[in-house]
């Protein structure tokens, strides 16, 4: 029969590969550590830090019990608690300050940004109206051509001896000289 000593005896655990210790150097290598310890459980969830809110003070409080007054009496500790409720209200009037300079800063920008918004809205407005007029122009002197070869008749020959390649072919994509040259 089995003792009950040998009933309790646990199977041996395996052991754990030996961990290396290393130690980074700059900040690339504690980067690399870190996305590596980050790769080894790619099922784990990874904590992403919420990007932090602004500081901004405590608000005044409701009620406020130690009143100090003018009178005499006020022991040596009170100039603390003085001291540190002056510079909270400073503190206070600096975060409103800094918070109005914000506001305003932002509500410039905002401007700004209208401003250069109209003036692209014109600009573009300008650029299509010079595309409309270049098209009509185009357009009517394609109807004069018509025209002019009407005019001709299909039987009698043309007064011009030299007809461009663009007349030949009739297309309105050859006619089109570039008004720039590209790959130079």
């Amino acid at each position: 029969m089995a003792s009950p000593a040998a009933s309790l005896v646990r199977p041996p655990r395996p052991k754990k590969e030996p961990q290396t210790l290393v130690i980074p150097k700059n900040a690339a290598e504690e980067q690399k550590l870190k996305l590596e310890r980050l790769m080894k459980n790619p099922d784990k969830a990874v904590p992403i830090p919420e990007k932090m809110s602004e500081w901004a003070p405590r608000p005044p409080p409701e009620f406020v019990r130690d009143v100090m007054g003018s009178s005499a009496g006020a022991g040596s500790g009170e100039f603390h608690v003085y001291r540190h409720l002056r510079r909270r209200e400073y503190q206070r009037q600096d975060y409103m300050d800094a918070m109005a300079e914000k506001q305003k800063l932002d509500a410039e920008f905002q401007k700004r940004l209208e401003k250069n918004k109209i003036a692209a809205e014109e600009q573009t407005a300008k650029r299509r109206k010079k595309r409309q007029k270049l098209k009509e122009k185009k357009l009517l002197a394609k109807k004069m051509k018509l025209e002019q070869k009407k005019q001709e008749g299909p039987g009698q020959p043309k007064e011009r001896g030299s007809s461009s390649s663009a007349e030949a072919s009739g297309t309105e994509e050859e006619e089109e000289v570039p008004s720039f040259t590209m790959g130079r």
